[in-house]
């Protein structure tokens, strides 16, 4: 792409489609061969499918679509959207046309530390175990971290742990967390290694069994902030933005609706 790149098109969705193809296409310099996939429709052959996974019996297709107008932290952006429900990439493109003409998309990442959980089961002595792992945690990091040097030479890998003594239906247990920055990786294969070979370790030390060794589900320590301001004036009628700021208030105390 160009220096003098904008994803500011507009009336783009007045356009054909060949048009609108023509028009990624020379913004962001696809070969002939890109274009020729979306010319084509793309799709998932059946002996592709067949060969990903089982019991094929068909493929499913879904719109697949470019939001226009994105500026985020000083830069521009074609957001690639997939799904079928209308409006949305409409909805998405217009709002970023407003936001683009306030101050842009401010957007500010954390660390990407993901989460492995090691289940401990069977402490007789919950006190302790939790002292010996603590004790012994530098280790335990190290360990970790011999298993992936290439993650920790570009910055990543075990950085701390974080223990969880939880009460059960079935008893005490103890929840050993391994965080790990990813960097640009997801993390599962990272993650669950370190957790399957620490788990031994860990046994030996809190005296207890080790069950569950696994990525959680729950990233919370791995966010993304995004903020942006825009033009009271272009919101709309008098009243527009109390109404809106009444709803942010409401998803930002409620996550039923967050």
């Amino acid at each position: 792409m160009s220096e003098e790149f904008s994803s500011r098109i507009s009336g783009f969705y007045r356009k054909p489609i060949d048009e609108r193809i023509r028009i990624i296409s020379e913004k962001v310099n696809l070969s002939k061969e890109e274009t020729k996939i979306l010319e084509s429709g793309g799709g998932l052959s059946m002996d592709a499918a067949d060969h990903m996974t089982e019991n094929v019996v068909g493929t499913v297709a879904y719109p697949f679509s470019i939001a226009v107008n994105f500026r985020i932290n000083g830069k521009d952006y074609l957001v690639p959207m997939v799904g079928e429900e209308p409006s949305v990439v409409a909805a998405a493109s217009n709002m970023a046309r407003l936001m683009r003409e306030g101050e842009g998309i401010t957007a500010k990442a954390s660390d990407p530390i993901m989460i492995g959980q090691i289940q401990v089961l069977d402490i007789q002595d919950m006190e302790k175990a939790i002292e010996a792992l603590e004790k012994n945690k530098k280790m335990l990091l190290e360990s970790a971290n011999e298993l992936d040097p290439v993650l920790v030479k570009f910055g990543g890998g075990a950085k701390d742990l974080e223990l969880r003594p939880i009460d059960t239906e079935r008893g005490k247990m103890l929840i050993v967390h391994i965080l790990v920055d990813c960097r640009d990786a997801m993390g599962a294969n990272a993650v669950n290694t370190m957790a399957e070979a620490l788990a031994p370790t860990i046994a030996e030390l809190t005296g207890g069994r080790t069950l569950l060794r696994i990525i959680s589900n729950l990233a919370d320590k791995r966010t993304v902030t995004v903020k942006c301001r825009v033009k009271a004036d272009d919101i709309g009628e008098e009243g527009a933005v109390d109404r809106i700021v009444d709803a942010w208030a409401f998803a930002e105390a409620d996550p039923y609706r967050a």
